[in-house]
């Protein structure tokens, strides 16, 4: 049985879903057209509890690891795109280039923004911080204006600890 819940945020209303062993679906206002209500009971489990605490610790400023267990599938590249995702360091980014580079796929940079298109935790899998070669942002499942505030969020707090 997958549990959902919605929580209110200075970013707009997240919706979260988790199936009993771990986080499984993330997804913003924008994308809340392919939440499927029906197949979840809306409630606020322990762990959709936890997560939302976490999220909003991570939005003020004042966590930059998620301590969550998370369930997620997706294809061999896809996983180890979003594997990859997990060593940028908070208040960093890297381009879709790098990012395929890492794994040993340096002219895969398209299909590393296509898998970061699919990401199904944004936020928690950090796509936010995978930028186009020249530093632009590009693409992002809950806008622009979202991936500039998460990536100025980590900047803030970054040049706040020096």
């Amino acid at each position: 049985m997958d549990y959902a819940y919605c929580y209110d945020t200075d970013i707009g209303e997240i919706v979260t879903v988790e199936n009993g062993q771990g986080i499984t679906k993330l997804y913003f206002a924008r994308t809340l057209k392919n939440f499927k209500k029906d197949d979840c009971v809306i409630q606020e489990t322990p762990l959709l509890g936890e997560l939302g605490k976490q999220l909003k610790e991570y939005l003020a400023g004042q966590r930059r690891i998620f301590d969550l267990p998370l369930s997620f599938d997706g294809t061999e590249f896809q996983m180890k795109v979003w594997s990859t995702l997990f060593t940028i360091p908070y208040g960093e980014t890297r381009s879709y280039r790098e990012v395929a580079a890492i794994f040993n796929h340096p002219r895969a940079a398209r299909a590393v923004g296509f898998a970061n298109n699919l990401n199904p935790l944004p936020i928690l899998i950090p796509c936010h911080r995978v930028v186009g070669t020249s530093g632009e942002l590009t693409g992002y499942a809950a806008g622009i204006e979202i991936k500039k505030h998460l990536l100025d969020l980590e900047k803030r707090v970054c040049k706040s600890d020096v």
